[in-house]
């Protein structure tokens, strides 16, 4: 049975047996993971923990690049503020992909006291009717966030009832942040929401066609068609590069779900097979259109750095029988690429990263800047689950051993170990780069949606970035000068992994 068979998915602690706390090397990180299914073999937890970020924040990112949507939460109006840091990349995204600039909408039932006592079921009834009626969107996603968990709102109740009241969609997602501590559960809630609501089309279906010829011409272009899974940390100038190495191969690409229309979801329906740029973005839905709809899928390499990229282009090219093709593909680009990186790679030799970020995309970064000419200092990953064994074991044989620590954002263990690793670079997320920046090693975003990362153009892209960035490194200098961190010099001198119960190996 299907989990979208249920109101909600369930959390990643249960289904892959995901980790948030561990810390050790990247060496004996493959002996404890790679092991054991790929599954945490410890509960792994933090008897002191600085902070992070509950699963609605990575959700809303996705549900605020849909095309003609509303997000409604359900719940206390702080919930929903990590949408005014996410506008700019709807209005740069909205602009790049249907040429319009145009703000992500939502709203909030802004739950009060007298609410939590007695039940918001009423309000969110008046929110949905009234949403529908000012903006007169397609959708109107309904996201419930801790408050209504916890009171036992039943918001899929309300959204059953009131859908015959409105003309939008209703697409109800559940981001209570409480349930579960793996933050990437939002992927699964929002594809969980997509998957029992958008892909019925009421006029659009699988033809029963009774000429041979065009059911032949059907069932062709479906062979020719590929689902391209995307990601919210990615932007057009990485899906167009995808999608050129896909149409290299002849295959036509049908990119879904990050700003894409919900009018026309229904098409993952209709695809050969799907591809996933981010496994740990995309495993929920992929077994799901297999399951229900007979599609197979590719789940294995984050298109990030060279060899990455070229077992991905491989891994495209079997359903269409394009393997040669791919090779000359591989071939051709890999030549261009070398000869362009040559004084990069020069520059860049022996030169010390570190590298913070979600699971793969710290793990494939990790790899490209390793082919690039960097020494990997170290190495922290938000969470892991099983689809990260494959890359450790990426990593163990050409990058050698390095400290390896699983930690959901918790700065004050990256701040230790980038005292003890000295890097020349740090890579990591926009909003976390601000710990290495005050200790003055030079940081980059590990992703911008207006920048280029994936592929064999984010390859030499990076590499053009981080050239200029290293050769000024100025404002991280000054800036160590004038700026301290808040942890005491003792805690600099401790183990950074002394927090962690069950789940460190030092």
């Amino acid at each position: 049975m299907s989990y979208l068979s249920g109101s909600e998915a369930p959390k990643r602690e249960d289904r892959l047996k995901s980790c948030i706390a561990w810390g050790g090397t990247l060496h004996s990180a493959c002996n404890t993971f790679c092991g054991n299914g790929g599954g945490c073999a410890a509960g792994g937890d933090r008897e002191f923990s600085q902070g992070s970020i509950c699963l609605m924040l990575p959700g809303i990112s996705m549900i605020n690049t849909l095309k003609d949507n509303v997000n409604l939460l359900h719940g206390a109006v702080g919930c929903g503020v990590c949408s005014h840091s996410q506008n700019a990349n709807a209005r740069s995204g909205g602009l790049a992909h249907y040429g319009r600039v145009k703000d992500a909408l939502w709203v909030s039932t802004a739950l009060n006291e007298s609410e939590v006592i007695n039940g918001g079921e009423g309000k969110l009834r008046a929110a949905i009717i009234e949403v529908d009626r000012l903006y007169r969107p397609r959708t109107i996603t309904v996201v419930s966030g801790c408050v209504p968990g916890l009171i036992g709102d039943d918001v899929d109740g309300i959204v059953n009832q009131v859908q015959g009241e409105v003309s939008a969609r209703l697409i109800p997602v559940h981001c209570e942040g409480f349930k579960t501590k793996i933050w990437a559960t939002a992927y699964d809630a929002v594809y969980h929401g997509l998957g029992r609501t958008l892909l019925d089309d009421p006029e659009i279906r699988e033809p029963v066609i009774p000429d041979d010829e065009e059911r032949f011409r059907f069932e062709e272009q479906k062979k020719r068609t590929v689902n391209l899974l995307n990601v919210s940390s990615m932007g057009k100038l990485d899906e167009d590069e995808l999608t050129r190495l896909l149409a290299m191969l002849g295959l036509e690409v049908n990119i879904f779900p990050v700003f894409a229309d919900t009018q026309a979801m229904y098409k993952v329906k209709y695809a050969g097979f799907s591809i996933s740029t981010c496994p740990t973005h995309d495993d929920y839905f992929c077994k799901f259109l297999e399951q229900e709809y007979g599609i197979p899928y590719i789940l294995k390499h984050m298109p990030i750095g060279i060899e990455n990229t070229n077992q991905w282009i491989r891994d495209a090219a079997r359903f269409p029988g394009k393997e040669e093709a791919a090779e000359r593909i591989i071939k051709n680009e890999n030549a261009r690429l070398d000869k362009a990186l040559k004084p990069y790679r020069e520059f860049f030799r022996g030169k010390r990263v570190f590298v913070s970020a979600g699971e793969f995309r710290a793990l494939a970064t990790a790899n490209l800047l390793h082919e690039l000419g960097f020494e990997i200092a170290g190495l922290r990953s938000f969470h892991h689950d099983e689809f990260a064994a494959g890359e450790y074991e990426k990593l163990k044989k050409t990058a050698g051993d390095f400290p390896f620590n699983i930690a959901n954002v918790q700065p004050f263990e990256e701040a230790n170990l980038l005292k003890r690793s000295k890097p020349d670079l740090f890579l990591g997320h926009w909003n976390g780069n601000s710990t290495s920046a005050k200790l003055g090693i030079p940081s980059h975003v590990i992703y911008n949606t207006g920048l280029s990362y994936i592929g064999y153009r984010g390859a030499f892209e990076i590499a053009r970035r981080l050239y200029r960035q290293l050769r000024n490194p100025a404002f991280n200098e000054h800036l160590r000068r004038y700026v301290n961190l808040p942890y005491r010099e003792e805690w600099y001198r401790e183990d950074p992994f002394k927090y962690i119960k069950g789940g460190a190996d030092v």
